[in-house]
């Protein structure tokens, strides 16, 4: 009879359940989706180094889904709690018929069950499908070979979905028991008969507050998002510290003026259902001031996370082939009394490599300093502001020059499209590193001379070109100068870099090939530290580039996905339980305006205006935070590139409209049945 009766409540009761289900199958899909990438990197063929960082990435997963399991948790928790306030009337029908606090709560055990068992399944069976995506994703980050790919269910992630959820259920199951077991007759009786009142604040001090806390709060944004280099961590945590509290204040001083500003336009206030509703909205903002602020700066850290990951994960790649195309790179840097000035390639040749057997083609280029060109003779008085950026530049030494004819080859070797052509009395400045572009920029804009080797040069741009030199996964160039053929002297070369694309039987072995460039490049750098002749001797492979840059950053994009989901899940499912137990508080206000006249369709669009303005009011604030955040997350991933930031913001969005819009419809749509109960 228990189990006929909590089925059939289940199937009664399905729209309130509505958000519960929608909460609990997009929390397991996600939940699924994420470590489910152990099964999908196993059929993957990917390079060892890369491996490691799977495994890394796959550790970090489990980590996290710890922190997700408490969120869903406490999600889960408080819907609950929704749940058995909603059927207050219906436990105390049971009590009066002689039901036993036992029998109620074996029914609850069932109906949980019920309903855990099938969002389970459709939020792992949604998840497997959703996974098979995540394969082009995670193959796409990781540079990975998908030719073997074949549809997969992770067994694994099965196993661990169901254990973290039967956890979950199980604290579920006993927070429930100890509700009912202390459930009085009387209380559930008068259940909806209690209201909240609408307690106007003193204005004056309301609008204080806010004009005190929007001070505070653009003061932050113009300290984080026009000073971002000048911050240390300390300045950082501080300003973050007065957004918080700004916020605070903000929901505070808002919800005592609200009223007060509609009240105050007449005609608008006692147009059709408004002083009702703005009544409700007032009301709801009053007891939610701490909750909103929270949900507000939740929903922060979700754009904030989602729009940087998905820009991430644009850049990684390109970043990776445009910035590293070709195979090897070893650097050799002569001491400033080397009386000895040898080639890259003979001083691995001392070491047994023979650079022909490896590559197929390279190009050496060679790298100069003029004494009378330093950083400081540069930049001049902007040195004290680049040494708070960059405090670890050395700027009495020489900047770095490389002749044009060396750079076109180079160049041509990695295939661009880039090319110098100089006068002999010009230079130009390569540079890609955002921070440094602006410092370049202003230099060149002075039209600032420089001497090299006795020749003075303008620069022929009044801008530096975004350009690059070494190997890199990212934007990393300081600036580089470029200068006529004839501007150098020979004897005062600094160093030499020698560039090389693997010959077919080096690629086809690319594991052992690594090993061997790794092996003897440790050997040789540690040899060249007791040569006299050579400052430091260096080496960089593509395959040790994109697992170590690629790799974090396809780690970083995962996890920023993530949080942000499991986030905005939490924002979503809050908001709406909150608004659907104000439903069920204010039943009794609809049935008494339906009494004095009001039209069933004036009523339903009131609940909407109240339910719009409730969801929209922490997402408009935190993406006013947002547009800060970003110019602030900008500037600090500037090195692997945010050009296409638009693209990101735009698939952000339509993330957020897709889950936070979702838990507004159902929202909306399960509060008009709730109120509608007793038409």
């Amino acid at each position: 009879m228990l189990f006929k009766l909590s089925f059939n409540n289940m199937r009664r009761s399905l729209r309130d359940y509505a958000i519960y289900f929608f909460t609990l199958i997009i929390g397991v899909s996600i939940f699924y989706v994420f470590n489910a990438t152990s099964g999908q990197a196993a059929m993957m063929k990917v390079s060892a180094s890369t491996r490691e960082i799977i495994e890394l990435f796959k550790m970090l997963i489990s980590g996290t889904s710890v922190l997700v399991s408490g969120i869903l948790g406490f999600l889960i928790v408080y819907a609950s709690r929704f749940l058995m306030k909603r059927r207050s009337r219906e436990f105390a029908l049971y009590m009066t018929l002689g039901m036993s606090k036992w029998k109620i709560s074996s029914i609850i055990l069932m109906e949980t069950l019920f309903a855990g068992i099938g969002s389970l399944a459709c939020g792992l069976l949604i998840g497997v499908g959703l996974s098979q995506l995540m394969s082009a994703l995670v193959a796409n980050l990781f540079e990975a070979d998908m030719t073997g790919y074949r549809f997969t269910v992770s067994g694994e992630s099965v196993a661990k979905t169901i254990l973290y959820f039967a956890v979950m259920y199980g604290v579920v199951v006993l927070f429930n028991g100890g509700a009912i077991t202390k459930m009085k007759l009387i209380d559930l009786m008068n259940s909806g008969k209690r209201s909240e009142q609408v307690k106007l604040k003193n204005p004056v001090l309301c609008v204080l507050i806010f004009l005190v806390s929007t001070a505070a709060l653009g003061f932050s944004y113009f300290k984080v998002g026009f000073r971002t280099f000048t911050l240390n961590q300390s300045d950082i945590m501080m300003y973050i510290i007065i957004g918080c509290i700004a916020t605070f204040l903000i929901f505070w001083s808002v919800s005592g003026m609200l009223l007060r500003v509609m009240m105050s336009s007449k005609n608008l206030y006692h147009r059709g259902l408004n002083a009702f509703t703005f009544r409700q909205i007032s009301s709801k903002i009053n007891t939610m001031v701490f909750s909103l602020s929270i949900i507000c700066l939740m929903l922060f850290v979700t754009i904030c996370a989602l729009t940087s990951a998905f820009s991430l994960r644009n850049s990684m790649n390109y970043n990776l082939n445009h910035y590293c195309p070709t195979d090897f790179e070893a650097v050799v840097v002569y001491s400033d009394d080397a009386e000895e000035k040898r080639t890259v390639s003979d001083v691995y040749a001392d070491y047994g490599v023979n650079f022909d057997d490896y590559f197929e083609k390279s190009v050496t280029l060679g790298s100069y300093g003029s004494p009378d060109l330093t950083y400081e003779s540069f930049f001049g008085e902007d040195c004290a502001e680049i040494k708070e950026i960059f405090p670890y530049i050395e700027f009495d030494s020489g900047i770095e020059l490389i002749k044009s004819g060396d750079y076109n080859k180079l160049m041509e070797f990695y295939g661009l499209e880039d090319r110098t052509e100089l006068n002999d009395d010009e230079y130009i400045v390569i540079c890609n590193l955002q921070s440094m572009v602006e410092f370049c920029n202003k230099e060149l804009q002075k039209n600032t001379e420089i001497n090299v080797f006795g020749h003075t040069l303008k620069p022929k741009y009044s801008e530096c070109r975004d350009g690059f030199v070494d190997m890199s996964a990212q934007r990393g160039n300081m600036g580089i100068i470029i200068v006529p053929d004839g501007a150098v002297d020979e004897n005062c070369s600094a160093g030499e870099r020698f560039f090389g694309k693997y010959n077919a039987e080096a690629a086809e072995d690319l594991d052992a090939t690594e090993a061997f460039f790794t092996e003897k490049g440790i050997e040789v750098s540690e040899a060249t530290e007791k040569d006299s002749n050579i400052s430091y001797c260096m080496y960089l492979t593509r395959t040790i580039l994109a697992a170590a840059s690629v790799g974090l950053g396809a780690i970083a994009t995962f996890l920023g996905l993530y949080i942000g989901l499991v986030f905005l899940i939490a924002c979503g499912a809050i908001l709406a339980l909150k608004e659907l137990s104000e439903s069920v508080d204010s039943i009794g206000r609809y049935e008494m305006l339906r009494k004095i006249g009001a039209e069933e369709n004036d009523i339903s669009k009131s609940l909407f205006v109240q339910t719009g303005i409730f969801f929209l009011l922490p997402l408009l604030l935190s993406a006013l935070h947002s547009v800060f955040g970003m110019k602030f997350a900008i500037s600090v991933l500037s090195a692997f590139g945010t050009d296409n930031i638009m693209q990101s913001v735009i698939s952000t969005s339509a993330v957020i409209l897709a889950i936070y819009g979702g838990y507004f419809l159902i929202t909306y749509f399960s509060s008009r049945g709730i109120i509608r109960d007793r038409k």
